[in-house]
């Protein structure tokens, strides 16, 4: 994949980022490297590979989801929030 100017501007877009004009060049040819590095993976024959893994032998133990609640800790968060109302706080709306 050819990284470019433009590539690189809608990456940009996309990320909210901004990268400045004297660190273009060197961006484009670090992000290339990390593209041309990810292909090289894409040669690898994994047909006859297992897909997944776990770090647990045997799985994950199950327990109880027991909800552990302590009166004084929430009546102190609630205290130093910005806003609650009904035992919740209030967050401004982030989505349309």
């Amino acid at each position: 994949m050819k990284i470019d100017d433009t590539l690189l501007s809608k990456l940009e877009k996309l990320s909210s980022l901004s990268i400045e004009d004297a660190k273009r060049e060197e961006t484009i040819k670090e992000i290339g490297q990390i593209v041309d590095f990810v292909e090289n993976l894409s040669e690898l024959d994994l047909d006859d590979k297992d897909d997944h893994f776990s770090t647990i032998d045997g799985g994950t133990p199950f327990r109880e989801d027991e909800p552990a609640t302590n009166a004084e800790v929430i009546k102190d968060l609630f205290e130093v929030a910005p806003k609650t109302k009904g035992g919740f706080f209030v967050v401004p709306k982030i989505i349309e």
